[in-house]
């Protein structure tokens, strides 16, 4: 008996969204557990590639409470799930500060060496930036691929970015990562090439010469200096479109939270976007705009911005820099939190953080902001009540249930900038386009259609006001609100 074929249906069709289609093609391969991990040397250079499988995880409590250090250590394991590999066991030691030459201490990497022979681990992934030295000190003595947190993450940053303009910033990433931790097998690269191994340059050319991991290190600068020049290109690109926006006065909304807050679920519940949604960290990082409108018909744009972490990378904020410029160019922030996450004050905390090395880098202060409290039904009525007099000016929603996402678009629509010029016009039927963009650019307060035309009473922007002036019933008023 053979098996009814499967069948779509046009509804069906129409129903699943770009991010349906990026969630089934980033799902469609899986990793099969135990096969090799082992390194691949690439021109012996030890190009760090994380295919993750079986880890251990370790960190140093240095300050705030247990709760905090359990906390960050979870998020390691998520994190490193999110990668793609299987974590077997987790340590946190206390003291007061990381030891400078193998992070926990000498005689802890023993037990740690111990630790990951019972568990059968190949990986041990630190939860803090370990230095070449520290890094190069635990390879030794456990045997087993050390990487720590910034390499896991720009891990994670490789594997989903998809436009050209993030892959470009995660590549710049990773080199001003790997650039002091370049290595390699032996003295392979501390060997002296002269003569055509230099580069074919013969006669003249022979003489102590560079060794290769100076010629290796001049290649990978080579390479970071033509990404920032690509960068910069396409980061002129966004100024023309933002450049665009701001002519026509239309209003900028930013959403910036804490990675897996909901920032792509509350922006497909607002626009109907459709883009990619998934339960794990750092799941989109190309930012998204839509345009959408209020109820009173005032038209504006959503940008999903990449999500924050604790301890964010520097060189992903150095990379992102001209992405993250969304945010200070925003007219209003709204600020996601995980409302079932244990700790939602640190993660407000961060993401502030970021926020303000942001506003320092573009030497101007960010914008208002908007606390949006998301999973609302993923959280019990105990921390919802703590956090309703934690943040007594947030707005609770749940993304995924719709409940509250009225109320949200009402209290962003109360906190938008309003055109600045008040207007009485009379346009003839022939200027429809004009009185397209009175509704599309413009706060229209009143409205009547006349044999004559049709009449509007509105708020406008500048350059909107300057077009409309020839239509004007009364004297136009000056941008400070006093008629002229």
């Amino acid at each position: 008996m053979t098996e009814p074929a499967l069948s779509t249906t046009a509804d069906d069709t129409r129903r699943a969204t770009r991010g349906d289609y990026e969630l089934e093609e980033r799902t469609s391969l899986r990793r099969v557990a135990g096969l090799s991990t082992e390194l691949t040397d690439v021109t012996e250079v030890e190009y760090r590639q994380l295919r993750l499988e079986r880890v251990v995880l370790v960190g140093v409590w240095t300050e705030g409470s247990s709760e905090q250090a359990r906390a960050s250590l979870t998020e390691l394991a998520r994190l490193a799930e999110t990668a793609g590999s299987q974590v077997l066991d987790g340590l946190v030691q206390r003291r007061p500060r990381p030891d400078p030459a193998t992070f926990i201490g000498t005689g802890k990497v023993d037990e740690l060496r111990d630790a990951v022979l019972s568990a059968g681990a190949d990986t041990v992934i630190c939860d803090g930036e370990l230095s070449p030295g520290q890094l190069r000190q635990l390879e030794e003595k456990l045997k087993v691929k050390v990487i720590d947190r910034t390499a896991l993450i720009l891990d994670i940053f490789a594997q989903h970015a998809r436009s050209k303009d993030g892959k470009a910033q995660v590549e710049l990433a990773q080199l001003s990562y790997l650039l002091p931790r370049l290595r390699g097998w032996g003295e392979a690269l501390s060997r002296q090439v002269g003569g055509r191994a230099a580069g074919g340059v013969g006669i003249g050319g022979r003489g102590p010469g560079e060794t290769k991991i100076e010629l290796d290190r001049r290649r990978i600068r080579t390479r970071m200096s033509k990404l920032r020049r690509e960068i910069s290109g396409m980061k002129q690109v966004r100024e023309t479109q933002r450049g665009s926006r701001r002519r026509h006065e239309i209003p900028s909304v930013a959403i910036v939270g804490y990675t897996n807050a909901g920032k792509s679920s509350l922006l497909n519940s607002l626009t109907g976007a459709g883009v990619l949604v998934e339960d794990a960290l750092f799941a989109t990082l190309d930012p998204t705009t839509r345009r959408t409108s209020t109820s009173d018909g005032r038209t504006y744009t959503l940008t999903d911005t990449v999500g924050f972490v604790r301890h964010l990378p520097h060189q992903l904020v150095e990379a992102f820099r001209s992405t993250l410029e969304e945010t200070a160019g925003a007219d209003l922030l709204v600020h996601v939190v995980d409302a079932s996450d244990a700790l939602p004050e640190d993660q407000i905390k961060a993401v502030r953080q970021v926020l303000v090395e942001i506003g320092e880098q573009n030497a101007g202060t960010m914008p208002q902001e908007l606390l949006v409290v998301n999973k609302t039904d993923a959280a019990d009525d105990l921390q919802l009540a703590r956090l309703r007099h934690l943040l007594p000016d947030a707005v609770f929603v749940s993304a995924r249930r719709g409940d509250g996402v009225q109320k949200l678009r009402e209290r962003i629509a109360e906190l938008l900038p309003r055109p600045e010029v008040d207007v009485e016009l009379l346009l003839p039927y022939a200027e429809g386009s004009l009185v397209a963009r009175v509704h599309s650019e413009g706060e229209v307060l009143a409205e009547e259609h006349t044999p004559q035309g049709t009449r509007l009473h509105a708020r406008v922007g500048a350059e909107l006001a300057t077009a409309v002036l020839p239509f004007a019933l009364v004297g136009m008023p000056a941008e400070d609100g006093a008629a002229r």
